[in-house]
């Protein structure tokens, strides 16, 4: 066994060499190591010092998920989503991508409430799939929150803008001689982002009350919206373009341009992913956590069906403003200017909450990522007067204030609809896996082979969809793919009995749900564009040199420092009626 001796890996030059020296085998002993909810309950959270005060109920839930969702949705991809990608028929890209996430949110409950803490996504994966691929899953997780609240930032200018009237172009100074799509200095962006995040800083509780209060005044301006829309648009909007050069009809696009649109849109419901990192803040996670999350994800849906439709009445999809297309559609309009204005300012409200949710994600997902020992310990601290991950909450606010200091909406999106389409694909593989998996009990070679064999199927599906000429003969494969993936998973479900049964909530219908989400985001991810996985490819290679060149080494560290445990902190205070929580496995 290797020694670990007295000194980190990164004490000296001398002893980082040495450990570079040690690769190959600390790889072998770290990538696939799997914790146990225990472990990340106890020791692993031990590691922030101070507990985060456990203070919020299913309506905190609930608001913080409406909040998160829904500014980021409507104001800024709907309209790009609508004109370049579905048309009129962006309801139904809404309706799939809701669906989708629907089904994921189940499979995050259920290792939520398993295993509260602020982990997320990553805690769930190192438990089932071991430290890289958590490592890779929360790098892309924190880049997914920090280029998706740099857009959502921007996008606060374009609103504010409209709201008193003057040209978002005219808040932002051009900078001569730097690429298109960087060059273009947001100051007011920068800004926003700064002071949310001090906010943040100070107080979870507060901040759940103050985003409870906008979501609240948030809601009854989407109502005015919609009654608007209903009211002052036109039904042939639904089926008839501006120009008559454009493609017509509901579906402009086709379905693949639907699902296109779903797979563009995916990035507004990211914020019931935020809200699973708020569990170790959760009073009762067992009744609040499956209420907050899944009910938000509900609720938002419907919230953005009708949105779109309200959207495509009042104008024609081809004629839709994509930097702000609800405020864009009454300028113009004899009468209807001081709409106009409302839209912005109330949009402009909405992305706000969005951001304090998400933010709030963010930094919860960098502090566990902190104490898990792949990034530096500085990140886990939580301050003992605040109970907040001050440090985490810090430096991403401020790495998400500089990207959105300069670059541009188009160049951010899709890198962060791949990046979250692939993590909600790897919660659902997770989730199936932990049921029937036990790690020394259960022999895993029957579920990794059902996963990857379903997982294949899924893709060639996609690929046949997107990439084979209509026809008879692209139908039959369709179907013969489909029916492969119905037998292979009714085959796994006879077969393999379960080795794991929850606690205290499940996901019903196993394999089933998972399944479905799994197909979903495969799907889903077969709709991007080839530029999108470039970017997603090189930033993954880059993640796994991090791990490669510092995360495992690292973690080697921390698995040897005995030092650190509960005795030196507070202890563990467990969630109201829930008494076992940190002695389950």
């Amino acid at each position: 066994m290797e020694s670990r001796g007295d000194s980190s890996s990164f004490s000296s030059p001398r002893a980082y060499l040495r450990a570079l020296a040690q690769t190959p085998a600390r790889l072998a002993r770290r990538a696939g190591s799997v914790s146990t909810s225990r472990e990340e309950m106890s020791r692993v959270r031990s590691r922030s010092g101070p507990s985060m005060a456990r203070t919020l109920r299913w309506f905190d839930l609930v608001g913080l998920g409406i909040g998160g969702m829904v500014g980021a949705g409507v104001f800024v991809t709907t309209g790009r989503a609508s004109r370049q990608c579905a048309g009129p028929a962006v309801v139904l890209s809404y309706a799939i991508a809701g669906l989708c996430a629907l089904l994921s949110a189940f499979c995050y409950t259920e290792f939520a409430v398993d295993m509260p803490v602020a982990g997320g996504a990553f805690s769930y994966l190192r438990v089932t799939f071991g430290e890289f691929a958590a490592f890779l899953t929360g790098a892309n997780l924190i880049a997914e929150y920090v280029l998706s609240n740099a857009a959502v930032a921007r996008s606060f200018t374009a609103y504010s803008g409209t709201a008193i009237g003057i040209s978002y172009t005219k808040w932002r100074l051009t900078v001569p001689g730097l690429p298109k799509g960087f060059n273009e200095i947001d100051l007011v962006a920068v800004a926003v982002v700064l002071i949310i995040t001090l906010i943040i800083c100070y107080s979870t509780r507060e901040s759940s009350k103050v985003n409870m209060t906008l979501t609240a005044l948030h809601i009854l301006f989407l109502a005015f919206v919609i009654l608007i829309g209903f009211s002052k648009g036109e039904r042939r909007n639904l089926t008839e373009q501006g120009d008559p050069r454009s493609p017509g009809g509901f579906l402009p696009y086709g379905a693949a341009g639907v699902f296109n649109g779903a797979a563009a849109v995916y990035l507004s419901y990211i914020g019931y992913d935020a809200v699973s990192t708020m569990a170790e803040e959760v009073k009762d996670p067992v009744k609040d956590i499956p209420i907050g999350v899944s009910g938000s994800v509900v609720l938002v849906t419907v919230l953005y069906c009708l949105m779109a439709v309200s959207m495509s009445m009042l104008l024609p999809y081809d004629m839709i403003n994509v930097e702000a297309p609800f405020a864009g559609a009454f300028r113009g309009k004899g009468g209807w200017e001081w709409v106009s204005n409302v839209i912005g300012a109330g949009a402009s409200f909405g992305i706000l909450t969005s951001l304090i949710v998400a933010m709030l994600g963010q930094a919860r997902y960098m502090c566990v990522i902190g104490r898990s020992g792949v990034a530096p310990a500085w990140f886990a601290r939580v301050h003992p007067g605040s109970s907040t991950p001050v440090n985490a909450s810090a430096f991403l606010g401020i790495l998400t204030a500089a990207i959105a200091l300069f670059t541009d909406l188009d160049v951010l999106l899709n890198l962060v609809s791949i990046g979250t389409l692939f993590v909600f694909y790897m919660v659902a593989n997770a989730v199936i896996y932990r049921r029937y998996v036990v790690v020394g009990t259960t022999d895993p070679r029957p579920t990794l082979s059902f996963l990857s064999a379903f997982s294949l199927t899924s893709l060639l599906f996609a690929l046949i969809w997107h990439l084979a000429p209509p026809g008879k003969p692209k139908y039959f494969m369709l179907a013969s793919c489909a029916l492969v993936a119905l037998v292979v998973a009714q085959l796994f479900h006879f077969t393999v009995p379960q080795a794991r049964r929850p606690e205290f909530w499940g996901l019903p219908l196993m394999p089933w749900i998972p399944c479905v989400s799994i197909f979903l985001n495969i799907f889903l991810l077969g709709s991007l564009d080839g530029p999108s996985y470039m970017r997603f490819g090189v930033f993954s290679a880059a993640v796994g040199l991090i791990y490669v060149f510092y995360g495992v080494h690292a973690s080697f560290d921390a698995e040897g420092d005995l030092s650190v445990g509960p005795k030196c902190v507070e202890p563990v205070k467990e969630p109201e009626g829930v008494e076992n929580y940190s002695l389950k496995v």
